[in-house]
């Protein structure tokens, strides 16, 4: 059992080796299951699970009817600025796309008391729901669930949703974006948000809960966000070791 194991891991080893050399670039297709049995002469069961591997990790992607393909590069995530997904994705060399499932208006008191409690809004606060899939070259890589103070944009449509919101936010409704507080954990996407990534339920996604402030300090939109961790990579830049500090808080 275990000869076997370590076989399997080094046929991924040198299938990592053949995609970082200049053999197979990005978007080619890439070596099938029966060609890696022969070339590495194994049997085609082990090949097809070291490929399904490689597919998990996000180095390869695989296409209903077409076969394996090594994957573009993943985007970004800056965790110190807000950036537009729309110029983070044109950035990567990528046509970025959006597709808008829901745009509504409701009052605070029908959203969850977790959203109300973020916006600072009374029961009878007029907010705007937002459900938006955004796309990397036709790839679905963020699910998005935003609700909006609607008050300080009150003609948006689902024509400006297609768009970048802060590009829509500063440029049409002259608004000034002083940040956001947002949390980032590793969950479990749900058959709907699944369904909607085109993954597997029950894929390793992050998701991104925030709530963005004008300068000022008015709330002006709460969100969670998904996104594919094949797709995404969360970066930022540390500074050097500093000394613990004491915790805020009250103890209990």
């Amino acid at each position: 059992m275990a000869k076997t194991a370590s076989f399997h891991e080094q046929l991924i080893e040198k299938l990592r080796k053949l995609l970082r050399s200049r053999q197979f670039v990005s978007g080619a297709k890439f070596l099938t299951e029966r060609e890696i049995a022969e070339r590495f002469d194994t049997s085609r069961p082990t090949a097809n699970k070291a490929l399904s591997s490689l597919v998990s990790t996000g180095l390869l992607e695989f296409r209903q009817g077409a076969g394996t393909f090594v994957r573009g590069s993943v985007l970004d995530y800056d965790l110190q600025h807000l950036v537009s997904f729309t110029e983070k994705a044109k950035a990567a060399g990528k046509k970025p796309g959006t597709q808008v499932m829901a745009l509504q208006k409701l009052s605070a008191a029908d959203a969850p008391a977790a959203v109300a409690q973020a916006l600072h809004a009374s029961p009878d606060e007029p907010l705007l729901f937002l459900e938006r899939l955004r796309l990397a070259d036709g790839q679905p890589v963020i699910y998005e669930r935003r609700h909006v103070v609607a008050r300080f944009c009150t003609a948006m449509t689902k024509a400006d949703a297609k768009g970048s919101l802060y590009g829509y936010w500063t440029t049409k409704c002259h608004l000034a974006i002083s940040g956001a507080d947002e949390s980032i954990r590793a969950v479990n996407a749900s058959a709907t948000q699944a369904a909607a990534l085109g993954i597997p339920p029950n894929t390793a996604c992050l998701l991104v809960v925030a709530t963005g402030f004008l300068e000022g300090g008015a709330p002006l939109w709460h969100e969670e966000t998904l996104y594919r961790s094949d797709a995404y990579e969360f970066r930022n830049q540390l500074g050097g070791v500093s000394g613990p500090k004491p915790a805020r808080g009250r103890m209990r």
